[in-house]
């Protein structure tokens, strides 16, 4: 029996993962559990450890911890190292890797609705792991000019550094037109509940020339991105899409399983 984990602050024990997994565990016939962890700040390290000793044979890694658990991986992937954040570990040999499914979770997204980001725009919120995820794939596919916006103009100046692109203020972004061709959201926050302050900013949000809005969040009765969207006649998709790529880039990851997305969505829609 082979058992996987998500390693997340409090927010963890809200997290779909163990039922999108372990669903997706039985729906294969394979023996296996798939557990959420809540883990303090200071215990990090001592979470990937444990990872060895107790023979776990994957992980997630969840907001916040998406940068914080790099110092602890024995490698990290290609992508992961560039990217500097991961959401997938793989424990193999006693030896701990980490993997950024986020980023290819994303193009496959693009991709799938045919969204060719070459030479076009875009406006990314965020400056957490997943947007940095956004902002290497958007790079990678040769996005002309690209926004990043955030509260922390620090961290914000770090991704636009790392990568390239514009870094904004997400207050500064609110009193002008934009004409951008895609706008993401790759922060935690979708729902008025969530912020009121993120959802007042948004309504005042002007977007022209743009193709679609894609937030990267799932879940929500009430979504600020989605009626931005609506109120531009702009096309919507929330994260599911993506998620079931990254969902299916790291089960092979673990177990050398291909598995079509569709049959992920099949779970994903089953058990939200």
């Amino acid at each position: 029996m082979q058992v996987y984990c998500i390693i997340g602050d409090e927010r963890v024990s809200h997290a779909k993962s163990p039922a999108i997994f372990s669903a997706l565990l039985k729906r294969l016939g394979i023996k296996g559990a798939y557990v959420p962890f809540k883990v303090a700040p200071h215990q990090i390290g001592q979470a990937l450890n444990s990872i060895k000793v107790l023979n776990i044979a994957g992980a997630n890694v969840a907001v916040p911890y998406k940068e914080a658990v790099i110092p602890h991986l024995d490698i990290l992937s290609e992508g992961a190292n560039i990217i500097g954040a991961i959401n997938t570990i793989t424990c193999k040999g006693n030896e701990l890797k980490g993997y950024n499914t986020n980023a290819i979770g994303f193009m496959d997204t693009l991709h799938d609705v045919g969204f060719d980001a070459d030479g076009k725009s875009a406006l990314v919120f965020g400056t957490g792991g997943v947007a940095k995820a956004v902002v290497f794939i958007l790079n990678w596919l040769r996005t002309e000019s690209i926004i990043v916006a955030g509260r922390d103009t620090e961290k914000t100046r770090q991704i636009v550094n790392r990568f390239s692109g514009e870094a904004q203020s997400i207050n500064a972004l609110s009193n002008r037109p934009l004409a951008v061709n895609l706008v993401v959201n790759a922060t935690s926050v979708s729902s008025p509940d969530e912020s009121e302050e993120m959802a007042a900013m948004i309504e005042r949000l002007k977007v022209q020339d743009c193709e679609l809005v894609l937030d990267l969040n799932y879940g929500r009765s009430q979504n600020f991105w989605r009626d931005m969207a609506l109120r531009n006649d702009i096309p919507f998709m929330d994260g599911l899409s993506t998620l079931a790529h990254q969902i299916k880039r790291t089960f092979f990851l673990w177990t050398g399983i291909q598995v079509p997305p569709e049959e992920f969505l099949k779970v994903i829609n089953a058990n939200l």
